[in-house]
């Protein structure tokens, strides 16, 4: 699950200062190419790419860069053809990682002087941190097109996504309140306020939180819960922690819940809901499935 990052700024920096070099290095002397060309051929290109986040893994498959992957972290699990190895993205073996012969390692943090150790054996590291928002997927998402030399296939991948989450937004049924959600990320019940990635998603989506205050990513108490009585509960600890909505509705006082009561608990693909790259979408486009089958005018408790 993508976390926040103490040093986000100043790996999001890093990353750019790491994009802008590659992207130096890959641009050619030639600029009358169609912007939509791909070009994987140039010596430039990286034909080896080690990508330590499942993150960049899914970006780089959707870029069309997949055939210049030779290897990925332990929990880059999507798409199902990556070639999957077991190289730790949060404890990442420098050693471990040469033994791909990469000529790129794309991460999400410089852990344990990663890029040090890498920059010493003359491969490129290029840190993508968790993105803040959307416009921070998008740029990452053609970074990377960049770097890989798919320009043209990121672009137009990033204006399908603007497109397909226009649709999603146009499609909503209009309400004079925001429906109220928690969203579970583990089951010791910390979950996001509005002011995070997510949050901003289920604001867009037409939802708000019952979580507020300056840290995005608060631990509740289940007494809070209850005492806020959320419209819709959404679960993003099914896979880690076997949470259903019938353990919820087990919990003691819970089956009172609004959410409960009217059937508005909802497991997410946990994996989708918290790696912020192309298939925010999919995300977004199950949201809003759901929030369409609840009805505008909620009925009185």
């Amino acid at each position: 699950m993508a976390v926040p990052l103490d040093n986000h700024r100043r790996l999001l920096a890093a990353g750019l200062t790491a994009f802008a070099l590659l992207a130096a290095g890959c641009s050619s002397s030639d600029d009358s190419s169609p912007s939509g060309d791909t070009d994987t051929t140039s010596a430039d290109v990286p034909q080896g790419i080690v990508s330590l986040s499942p993150t960049s893994t899914e970006m780089l498959y959707a870029v069309g860069a997949g055939d210049q992957v030779v290897a990925v972290d332990d929990r880059s699990d999507y798409p199902a053809d990556a070639p999957v190895t077991d190289l730790s993205g949060y404890t990442p073996n420098v050693e471990a990682i040469l033994g791909y012969e990469p000529d790129l390692v794309v991460a999400n943090a410089d852990t344990a002087d990663l890029v040090a150790g890498l920059e010493q054996a003359g491969v490129e590291t290029l840190i993508l941190p968790a993105a803040e928002n959307l416009d921070d997927t998008y740029a990452q998402i053609e970074q990377l097109g960049a770097v890989t030399g798919h320009v043209g296939d990121a672009a137009e991948l990033v204006a399908q996504m603007k497109t397909d989450i226009d649709e999603i937004l146009a499609g909503l049924p209009e309400r004079e309140t925001p429906l109220t959600y928690y969203h579970e990320l583990d089951n010791t019940f910390y979950t996001v306020t509005d002011d995070t990635y997510i949050g901003e998603i289920y604001s867009m989506l037409g939802l708000t939180s019952i979580a507020t205050g300056g840290d995005g990513y608060p631990q509740l108490s289940a007494e809070y819960v209850l005492e806020q009585n959320p419209d819709v509960i959404f679960l993003a600890d099914g896979q880690c922690c076997g949470v259903t909505p019938e353990v919820v509705a087990e919990r003691a006082g819970w089956g009172e819940l609004t959410a409960v009561r009217d059937g508005q608990v909802y497991v997410l693909d946990e994996d989708i809901a918290s790696r912020w790259g192309p298939r925010v979408v999919d995300l977004m486009r199950e949201i809003a499935r759901i929030v369409g089958t609840i009805p505008a005018a909620q009925p009185t408790p």
